[in-house]
């Protein structure tokens, strides 16, 4: 890239990075608004997911356009960060339900929910079928590679913390940073390479499980 060329992209890649930050933000602050105030919904649960997938599928996209890299090489990244988000997820609803009373999160999602007060059925039935097409093939990955996580008991702060290096939140945040330090290139090949940390975390659980049944 001449130097010009990629003064502007620097320029472009920082708007980039801020608005990925203020997305997380935001998005994070939308669903601890709904639950302060009681107002849970099946339509924002399965709109914040759809619209999550759309999201990483198009910017991993506009990458690999911008960096001339691997189309089939975009997909893996794109698998990759699908399934670290779904291990997160899959952990983290398993510790809400058994804790939190959460209602709106369930670990399977096979049965249209019944809408809540405020929403349309409609949309809830649409929205649970997108989010089925689109996430039915990691989540079943997922509980494949672990299916005992439903019935554990022992999920430690500090185990859930780092999991959460998993969590879209943190997994803008590292596009972000690549980003505005011109890393355009090192997005895609860091997700791929990012991904062999599942099965660390799978097993991490399970030993952290094994020792905490033997007290």
């Amino acid at each position: 890239r001449d130097f010009c060329l990629s003064r502007g992209l620097g320029d472009v890649y920082k708007r980039q990075a801020f608005f990925l930050i203020l997305k997380s933000i935001l998005d994070a602050a939308d669903g601890e608004l709904a639950r302060m105030k009681n107002t849970p919904s099946y339509t924002g649960r399965y709109f914040d997911s759809v619209a999550d997938i759309i999201l990483n599928f198009l910017f991993l996209l506009s990458i690999c356009m911008v960096t001339d890299g691997s189309f089939i090489y975009m997909l893996l990244a794109f698998i990759g960060i699908q399934l670290q988000g779904t291990l997160y997820n899959y952990y983290y609803v398993i510790l809400r339900n058994k804790f939190d009373g959460d209602t709106t999160s369930r670990v399977f999602e096979t049965q249209t929910p019944t809408a809540m007060k405020g929403e349309k059925q409609t949309h809830v039935n649409i929205l649970f079928w997108m989010y089925n097409f689109l996430y039915k093939i990691f989540d079943q990955t997922i509980y494949l590679l672990d299916p005992k996580a439903i019935e554990a008991s022992y999920f430690p702060k500090w185990f859930m913390v780092m999991v959460s290096a998993f969590g879209l939140g943190f997994q803008l945040l590292i596009m972000g940073v690549l980003l505005v330090f011109n890393f355009d290139y090192l997005i895609i090949p860091f997700f791929i390479a990012y991904s062999f940390l599942i099965p660390v975390f799978i097993l991490l659980r399970r030993i952290l499980e094994k020792k905490n049944y033997g007290k």
